[in-house]
């Protein structure tokens, strides 16, 4: 038989939620942590190249580095919360080596790189973790070791960068720490020796970064102060421009400078170090600062005096001087997104500078593009996007045409497949963001190809449906061939959808209240509680192309028209027949009268049955495609099967009975059950553990147990399958042999081994 060839299409992430978790190569490729890994993102081709593992926990920190020659950078340094630096090696999008730097003892929260010499024959690390250290690494050929460890007692390095002192060549350090200071350092004899500390910020340093123009070495650095700070560092020989600094003197403003005497290449060289400008525009704390790319132009390096800002007051900021009185000014301000978000974490320039990159608190990521045509002006561009946190629970639409997903992010999300004449293939985004909770999603089940029930760490069930913008947008950016069909089934579709100012449900907005409500214009007008409260509303947009993140956040939710009451804890499972008229629902118990199935009718939101018979959480139920059997499997280590009455009962409504299950003299699995699933001719279920074993149930066209029978006829059909980790979700593929058997192709997604097995 020939083994199936399994291609990845699209990857759905975000990055994590660390100031310097982002960082963009000469190369064109973003490179971000997004949980335990590294994405390689191309922005023109809107696709992650590459995935590089290495990092055992989160990723914090990533840095390209840099080479003299200004050509794409080949190799990237990361650290982790897992306590170790990585030094990767990349050649053609692929990483071809990765060296451990092991000997922190806390979580690594920063590093930057540079090459001593441009041979690149030895590279120097740098990094900055929890524990109080700053370590200084040299890697040179095969070697990799710690020369140095700065220790800054029980403060905290929040940030550091690397440069060379202008003329003389020497590396310094400066590290932002939470004392409000930026120590300096030089190297010197394979040590950094302290030569200085910037004093004048009134909160945590949150970024530091070096720039070289015109033979001087500038130094930005941002604080939680709201405040951004241009530091100079030069030969004491030059003169000494004009700065912003107040002097003692009446009739002529100086410099305060600090004289910096050094043991160098150049014997005896003075450098001074000034405050070039302050630079106060934000409203909240900055948390990152980028300088704009130097490049070669005309044999000639240029570094473009332009400073990026990202701050948690939502916005970035473009800062550059003004090109007669030297004063730095505001350029560009981009941002101000409204919805559940919590500002922004850092900022990126792209390598020619034509576009801004910014990640926030939720991980999404912002991108403008510079308008060639009018000076000054940005516009949001499609970028990726995907759940900050784990996501649990993952349905396709039943005509296999774009999937939903929820989180522990609290959000539920759409994506699919952009088809567009200038694209070279088919590109998967998110298009639409239906639900954003208050409480931690779990699970979700298509009832419908526009409609889902969703279930979150809260006693209810919701059930949401598409709008009428959705599906238009959604038409305009798959290129569906449907759209003539989906078009005449919206007509009753609300326009919108919106979130109350003072609650969680998302409320249907009609044709006629499609006008911007958001701000009252008298006091006396308020009418309740929830009127003084201004909200955003929702604003009809046709979209030609997938959506902007801001986009998403306030223009894609779905109107919540149901909600189901009758689970006592926080629900844990739901499940949806093949025709989307039965939902099945369970939450987290440790009694057998809270562990109970509830059966609802989909036509009228009723309950019809509750199905007992398991003592803990039920974990997963799945219906068998012929909506004959329910399956349920449980942290009771049991399965149970109900058997649906025959077509011809009397009974107006289903009605499910027990027809077979396991107990502790007939169990197989020795641990929680986690996940279940269907052959596709209903004639055999699997069911898979954390003992770490796959195993399949049947043969259902022979069962003739009755209700009372712990298993019946029911038994494994194979010899069990050991996957070598916790099986926590398996999904029987809908693709037959020739003869029709229908176990010709299993995948088992295993969370715990991150492997993808097949049988």
């Amino acid at each position: 038989m020939v083994a199936p060839v399994v291609q990845m299409c699209h990857v759905a992430c975000c990055a994590n939620r660390t100031p310097q978790s982002v960082s963009w190569g000469r190369a064109g490729l973003i490179a971000f942590g997004t949980c335990h890994s590294i994405a390689l993102y191309h922005p023109e081709e809107q696709s992650v190249v590459e995935l590089l593992n290495g990092h055992t926990g989160r990723v914090n920190c990533v840095q390209w580095i840099k080479k003299h020659d200004y050509n794409p950078e080949t190799e990237l340094v990361s650290g982790g919360s897992d306590k170790h630096v990585i030094l990767w090696q990349v050649r053609q999008n692929q990483c071809v080596k990765q060296v451990h730097l092991k000997g922190h003892t806390d979580v690594v929260c920063a590093v930057d790189a540079v090459y001593l010499d441009s041979l690149g024959s030895e590279l120097l690390i740098v990094s900055a973790a929890s524990d109080s250290t700053v370590r200084l690494w040299s890697s040179c050929s095969s070697i990799s070791e710690c020369i140095q460890i700065l220790h800054f007692g029980n403060g905290f390095v929040m940030d550091v960068s690397l440069s060379f002192l202008p003329s003389s060549g020497d590396p310094i350090l400066a590290c932002g720490a939470d004392d409000s200071q930026i120590h300096l350092y030089i190297l010197q004899e394979r040590q950094l020796q302290k030569v200085h500390v910037l004093q004048g910020h009134e909160d945590w340093i949150r970024g530091v970064e070096w720039a070289i123009c015109d033979g001087n070495l500038f130094l930005a650095s941002c604080a939680q102060d709201c405040v951004i700070r241009i530091w100079k560092i030069y030969l004491k020989a030059e003169r000494n421009p004009v700065n912003l600094n107040y002097s003692e003197s009446v009739n002529s403003v100086k410099l305060k400078e600090k004289i910096l005497f050094l043991k160098s290449k150049n014997a005896g060289a003075k450098y001074a170090v000034t405050l070039e400008t302050l630079l106060s525009g934000h409203e909240d704390s900055v948390y990152a600062v980028h300088w704009q790319p130097s490049f070669i132009k005309d044999g000639k390096i240029h570094q473009p005096m332009c400073l990026l800002s990202a701050s948690m007051d939502k916005t970035m900021i473009l800062w550059a001087p003004d090109e007669e009185s030297g004063v730095w000014l505001e350029q560009v301000r981009v941002g101000e997104v409204g919805g559940n978000t919590l500002g922004f974490y850092g900022c990126q320039f792209s390598p020619e500078g034509s576009m801004i990159l910014a990640h926030t608190f939720n991980g999404a990521l912002h991108l403008w593009r510079q308008n060639p045509s009018i000076k000054g002006e940005w516009t949001p561009a499609v970028v990726i996007s995907g759940h900050f946190n784990s996501v649990q629970g993952l349905r396709w639409d039943p005509e296999g045409d774009f999937i939903l997903t929820v989180g522990l992010d609290q959000t539920t999300r759409l994506f699919a497949p952009g088809k567009k004449k200038d694209w070279s293939q088919v590109t998967w985004h998110e298009i639409a963001r239906p639900q954003i909770h208050g409480y931690d999603m779990q699970c979700l089940a298509m009832i419908g190809r526009f409609q889902f029930v969703s279930g979150a760490d809260e006693k209810v069930l919701r059930v949401f449906s598409a709008t009428r913008n959705f599906v238009e947008n959604y038409i305009n950016i798959t290129g569906t061939p449907e759209a003539k069909s989906l078009s005449s089934q919206i007509v009753d579709l609300p326009g919108g959808a919106t979130v109350p100012a003072l609650g969680l449900s998302n409320k249907a907005i009609r044709e006629g209240e499609l006008a911007d409500k958001s701000v009252y214009e008298e006091e006396s007008r308020f009418s309740s509680v929830s009127d003084q409260y201004s909200q955003t509303y929702f604003h009809p947009i046709r979209l030609k192309e997938p959506p902007t993140e801001d986009h998403l956040l306030q223009n894609t939710l779905w109107p919540e028209v149901q909600k189901l009451y009758g689970h006592g804890f926080e629900i844990f499972c739901v499940a949806s027949n093949t025709t989307g008229t039965l939902v099945a629902s369970a939450c987290k118990a440790s009694r057998r009268e809270h562990a109970a199935i509830i059966l609802w009718s989909a036509m009228s939101w009723k309950q019809l049955q509750n199905l007992s018979f398991h003592n803990l959480t039920v974990t997963q139920m799945a219906f068998s495609p012929d909506d004959r059997f329910l399956i349920a499997v449980s942290r009771d280590r049991n399965w149970s099967l109900w058997k649906r009455q025959d077509e011809d009962s009397a009974q107006l409504e289903p009605f499910f009975s027990l027809r077979a299950h396991t107990s502790k003299s007939t169990a197989v699995h020795s641990r929680i059950i986690w996940t279940c699933d269907w052959t596709p001719d209903s004639n055999y279920f699997l069911t898979g553990s954390r003992d770490k074993k796959v195993v399949v149930w049947g043969d259902l066209k022979d069962a003739d147990a009755s209700e009372g029978n712990a298993l019946g006829s029911i038994k494994p059909a194979s010899s069990m399958l050991d996957v070598g980790d916790a099986a926590t979700a398996v999904s029987v593929s809908p693709v037959l042999t020739s003869n029709k058997r229908s176990c010709h192709l299993q995948s088992l997604r295993l969370r715990g081994s991150k492997e993808l097995g097949w049988v």
